[in-house]
């Protein structure tokens, strides 16, 4: 039986991205529970590259990630807007504040630089923050190429095989399958998105909080339809985005509801709220709810990624907690943790970042670490 360097839990954007890092140095394992990899956060994102998404902490994934996105072509810039009424001015402002000297590009516009913007938006939104950087992630293309590098420095993937154990062994791992398949690794990564909890308990170690939250999007069509060249809009009290696409609108109420690791399928009162909320920015006749969907977005307790070496099981180690931001952010979050987990140094896509601040470890302290 083949014993690997490490086998690593989730064959979404996380684990492939990672596998194909690793593989570089060590041999890899890639354990998928569904028939295909990136069934499900992965498969199901409206993904685009924000600068600002996630949080100021985030930032520097994020730009550390840009060069990669565009060298290898899946980037396909847009622009956003966060838009607000007069009464979201002081949300407005503490943006600004909050990411001024992140790095990110941001600039503050009026009601008349807005609408040069984004034409026909009704006349309550009066201000907004403008990120020309923004950019559509090509995610299926992404997400290929990492299990396509993967495959060429050797990964083995092996999906349809949920684990129903993990016991240490020696110095390393065995791991079972619901198929009966047995699988040996010196080293077990946590990719599992919204499982990491239930995978960690799995190995014995002590969950770290993360919590799937479920994200609605629908595909509307309308009269008029979205222009083309349309920026995305979001608004800046967090109460909906949208973007065109390919002549139809995507739309999200960016809800964040708590559940439990599934299949997640949108609520209609989810796709209620988000037709309710477009009317009250544009006037545009909503003709048809053409498809609707929804995803696990799975936060640490913090809202920050948990990336390395869990800190009382020797050999398990974590690569999840990555929220909505897990594919703007792969290149780098993947560089970075397989430096950490092989003992390299960081590199020019890496040297600016701080692993400790996604550590595990930060949970230890007293009082901090989740039940």
């Amino acid at each position: 039986m083949t014993a690997y360097d490490f086998a690593i839990v989730g064959a979404g954007m996380a684990g492939a991205s990672l596998a194909a890092e690793l593989a570089d140095h060590a041999s890899v394992l890639l354990v998928e529970a569904e028939d295909r990899p990136g069934y499900h956060a992965t498969g199901r994102s409206a993904a685009f590259w924000e600068e600002c998404y996630g949080g100021p902490e985030i930032v520097p994934l994020t730009l550390a990630s840009g060069a990669y996105l565009r060298e290898h072509g899946f980037l396909h810039q847009r622009g956003a807007l966060y838009i607000g009424r007069d009464e979201d001015a002081p949300l407005l402002d503490d943006f600004v504040e909050e990411f001024s000297g992140t790095g990110a590009t941001i600039e503050r516009l009026d009601r008349q630089a807005l609408v040069a913007r984004a034409p026909g938006l009704r006349s309550q939104w009066k201000g907004a923050i403008w990120e020309p950087a923004c950019s559509d992630i090509d995610v299926a293309g992404l997400h290929a190429h990492y299990l396509a590098l993967g495959r060429e420095r050797g990964v083995r993937l092996e999906t349809r095989a949920r684990l129903i154990a993990a016991a240490k062994s020696g110095d390393g791992w065995a791991l079972r399958s619901e198929r009966g398949e047995t699988f040996v690794a010196r080293m077990l990564v946590d990719a599992a998105g919204a499982w990491a909890d239930q995978l960690a308990r799995l190995a014995g170690a002590q969950p770290m909080g993360i919590q799937p939250l479920r994200r609605t999007v629908v595909q509307l069509r309308t009269d008029p339809a979205p222009p083309a060249d349309w920026p995305l809009v979001l608004d800046i009290g967090g109460g909906f985005y949208f973007k065109p696409e390919a002549g139809r609108l995507w739309l999200s109420p960016s809800d964040e509801t708590p559940s439990a690791p599934c299949d997640a399928a949108p609520e209609e009162l989810a796709v209620a709220q988000a037709i309710e909320r477009l009317s009250q920015v544009v006037d545009w006749r909503v003709e048809a709810v053409e498809h609707r969907w929804a995803g696990l977005r799975s936060f640490a307790p913090d809202r920050l990624p948990v990336y390395g070496f869990d800190p009382q099981v020797e050999g398990f180690a974590w690569f999840a907690g990555q929220g909505g931001y897990g594919i703007q952010t792969a290149p780098a979050a993947a560089r970075l943790t397989a430096q950490v987990l092989l003992g390299n140094g960081r590199d020019a896509m890496t040297a600016g970042l701080e692993a400790a601040l996604y550590a595990p470890e930060r949970f230890t302290a007293p009082g901090r670490r989740p039940e």
